[in-house]
Parts: C-alpha cells; structure tokens; sequence
C-alpha cells in the first residue's frame, strides 16, 4: 500500500529533515533496544509519526496501539485501516474497543481521552513498552492553550502538553512532534504518497477545539501570524511558573503531613494564605491522583475547613461533629475533618447522620435464623456474616442466643446504651463511638437486635450481657457476627 515505508517520494527539505530531526532528539535519551509504541489513530497525524518512526528507528522495536471508541459508524473500517498499514510496515499492532458515556458529567471529549489513556497505558503493560509516542503537533498545542484561556484555567492548564511526562503507574508519554506545525506533517504526508482516515466529527464545530480549529484559528492566523509560537512559550512559562508553586506545595505538604497516610493536618493547612492553601489541596490531589477540581470547589473547601477552626478554636471537648458537616463531594470522594486530619474518602452510598425518630430513612428489617451465613440488607449496602467461629472469639454468640427470637436490623434512633466491660459501666453508642475514634459519619450501621434486646453494633462488638445464661454455659456451636459493607464483600 502507498503508507509503505519504501515509498520512493522525497519529503522535501523541510518537513522531512525536521522529523527527523525532532524523533532523533527523542530516541538519543531511550536506551538501546528499548520498546516503543505510537499511539495510531489512523488520522494524518499518527500516520507521520508512525511511518517516520518506522524510517529512523525501524519496525522491529515498534508497536502500534489503536483505541476503539465506538462513538462513529466508521469505527471499524478505522481498525481494519490501522491493522492493515501496521502489518505492511511490519510493526507489531494491537487494539483495544472501550466504552464510553455520551453523556458523561465532563463531556464525551474527555470521557473519550480518559478511555483511551487507559487502553493505552493497558496494551503498553502488557507488551513491555517503556515509552509511549504521541502525536499531537503545535497546533494542537495552541488549541490547548486557547481552551484553557477560555476557560479560566490556572497555571497548570495553561502549561498545556509536556513534550515528555512521567506518568504514575504507567509509561513516560512522549510528544515527539510538537514542535511541528500541521502544515508541515501536511507536507511529508502528501511527498511519502501516505494514505489516512478523516474522523467526520472533526468537522462538528459544536465541539469546542473543533470550533477553534476551523473559525478562530484561520482568523489569528490571518492577523497574527506568529500565534502558535507565542502561545507555545506561554505554555513554557506556565509551565516553569507551576514547577515552582509545586516546588512550594511539596515543602508545605511534608510540614502538614498527618499521622494517617494520605491526609493533612487541618491546623497546618488552615494555617496557610488563602492563595498558599489552594496551592497545597491542588499539589496533595494530584500526588492522590485525583482529578482537578475547580478554583470555585476548592475555595468552597477551605472557607469550611476555616470555619471548622474556629468553631473548634471556640469550644472544648470537639467531638468531630463540625467536621461532620463538611460537605465538598468530587470525583466520587468526599473530603472529612476529623480530629484534626484532613482526608478524602469514599463518598457514602448512604446519608451521613443516623435519622431519628419518625423521620428515619429505613424501616426495620427481621430474619429468623435457621442457620444463614449472610444476611444482605440492601438499605445499608452491606451484609451481616455469622460466620462458625470458636466461643474464645470475642464478636461469637452461641447459635441458640440467634434462634431463641428474629434478629432485628434498625436504625439508631438515639439514647441506646452497651455495657462497657472494660469499664463495668454502661454508655451510651454516641460515647463509645466517639472514645474508639469511629467518625460520625461511619456511624450509620445497622444494629442488630434479637427481638427488643440490642445484640451487636458494628465498629463495637457484640453486647455481652444480653447472652445471659447461654453465654456463662458456654453452649456450642458458636458464630461470629461481621458487619460487612458493600465495598467489603468479594
């Protein structure tokens, strides 16, 4: 086929000379030998890069990776394209078909490059590739930079696309092209006869960087001519600017380090500027790898961070019930304060605080036992376990004390009380939480009861005074009671 590399054209003096030029550049700091994949749409772009990989670094050290979104009735023809001029360069290819949600929160646009960063970084796991090439160009760069202008973005979004990034938990991506412009990929394309695909949606113009493409970009080029250079070194110096902040948020992150792993203290960080603050949330999602949240979010989350220092700051004896109210959800996450720490955890499937009296969210649930080993309760997303267990453990009751009346699963309704043997006292379930240091908002359990007697609370144990006399006698067979949530169960 004509995308064959031996394809007698010349690509002229410039447009060739200057890929090689730049893919030379990249492959100098790779080590011999070292395996590398191109992300192959089929599109001009990744047709360039691949046939000018195939040039300079040679077929047999190459991997071509496609992405099937499913999101164009063309999308098959695309893959039977892309194998094809695989095979006929002689590099390895394969191919991943992910789904994606049309009508995902954050747009199909990023659903579909989220999707297809995962697939990639999948097929580079398991071929041993060590880096990953992309092809966008300076034109894609300027897009970027116009987008994030236009949206607001910070530094950050402003420093666009690195040439090369160190990806956690993945491979370094590469961008060995963007310091090309489309018209000169344009031009090897045409001289090297290679043939690609056109994804029709390119021209929907309801997209925002398809917008730029067509009517804005033509226009800055027609008054501006030199655009794409200019936006390319802001891109660097929003860039260098965001390495010093995250300098800064690297050294704020180490002095507000917690005792719990991956959270921060609430005094260090409530004790930083506004602008110092946000710098460090930002710098401690991205090392959780969290998305970014918005300016807007993030200021949400530290005008209540500093309103629960000073309620506390106000009173003695905190028992974490203003950090219970803070509310900032994102990316299925939600962001707790409690005793002193700062964490994000997963968002609840259910409400937070334990309803009371009338107004409870679930109605009791009753089991005669006969043995079960599960018992699901989908109103609390979890499941008791009575697992066998010796009568040492101290969670275990005798079976007879789960036959001699139904168990009862209900809600706290406030004021119920557990003998503390420990202490030899009886407490209430709110004191007992709160000495064992189980958040509010991991109070929502169901307790469990036999008939009108409370039995067991989970995060607490079981209440050993009401075995009564099967407890001294020490009946057997005897079961463990595990409260499991849905997270839990395998």
């Amino acid at each position: 086929m004509n995308a064959h590399p031996d394809s007698g054209h010349s690509a002229g003096p410039d447009a060739g000379r200057i890929l090689r030029d730049a893919l030379g550049v990249v492959l100098s700091a790779l080590p011999a030998g070292a395996r590398i994949a191109i992300a192959y749409s089929g599109g001009l772009d990744s047709s360039v890069l691949l046939d000018a990989a195939v040039r300079l670094a040679g077929s047999d050290r190459l991997h071509a990776f496609h992405v099937h979104h499913g999101l164009s009735p063309n999308a098959d023809a695309w893959l039977a394209h892309c194998e094809a001029t695989a095979r006929a360069y002689g590099v390895s290819f394969d191919a991943r078909r992910v789904d994606v949600a049309p009508d995902g929160a954050a747009g199909v646009e990023a659903a579909a490059r989220d999707a297809r960063y995962r697939a990639l970084d999948a097929m580079c796991a398991a071929h041993g590739v060590t880096s990953l090439w992309l092809a966008q160009h300076a034109d894609d760069q300027a897009e970027t930079v116009l987008l994030q202008l236009l949206r607001g973005a910070g530094l950050a979004g402003l420093a666009a696309m690195a040439s090369t990034r160190e990806v956690a938990g993945g491979v370094t991506r590469v961008r060995p092209l963007l310091g090309l412009l489309r018209v000169q990929l344009e031009r090897y394309a045409h001289a090297h006869d290679l043939r690609w695909i056109e994804d029709e949606s390119n021209a929907d113009t309801r997209y925002a960087r398809n917008a730029l493409r067509h009517d804005v970009m033509p226009a800055l080029s027609a008054h501006f001519p030199g655009f794409r250079e200019a936006l390319a070194r802001t891109a660097a110096h929003a860039a260098s600017a965001q390495g010093l902040l995250d300098e800064l948020a690297r050294g704020d992150l180490l002095a507000a380090c917690a005792t719990t792993p991956d959270a921060l203290s609430h005094a260090a960080l409530v004790a930083l500027d506004d602008a110092r603050a946000l710098n460090l949330l930002r710098y401690w999602m991205r090392t959780l790898r969290l998305p970014a949240a918005s300016t807007a979010r993030l200021a949400d989350a530290l005008r209540q961070l500093r309103e629960i220092a000073r309620a506390r700051d106000g009173k003695d004896g905190n028992d974490g019930r203003d950090g219970h109210a803070l509310r900032v959800d994102h990316a299925g996450r939600t962001l707790r304060c409690y005793r002193g720490e700062v964490f994000w955890d997963m968002a609840p499937g259910a409400a937070d605080t334990p309803p009371t009296g009338e107004g409870a969210l679930r109605e009791a649930v009753q089991l005669n036992w006969r043995g079960e080993e599960i018992w699901r309760l989908p109103g609390w997303r979890g499941t008791y376990v009575f697992a066998p267990a010796d009568e040492s453990d101290p969670d275990a009751v005798p079976e007879s004390v789960l036959q001699r009346a139904p168990l009862v699963a209900r809600e706290r309704a406030g004021g119920e009380r557990l003998r503390d043997e420990a202490a030899n006292l009886s407490r209430t379930l709110k004191n007992l939480f709160q000495s064992r240091g189980i958040p509010a908002w991991e109070r929502d359990v169901p307790l469990l009861y036999s008939g009108e007697t409370l039995l067991f609370v989970p995060r607490i144990g079981v209440n050993r005074s009401a075995l009564g006399e099967e407890g001294a006698v020490r009946p057997g067979p005897w079961r463990r009671i595990e409260w499991r949530e849905d997270l839990q169960i395998a």
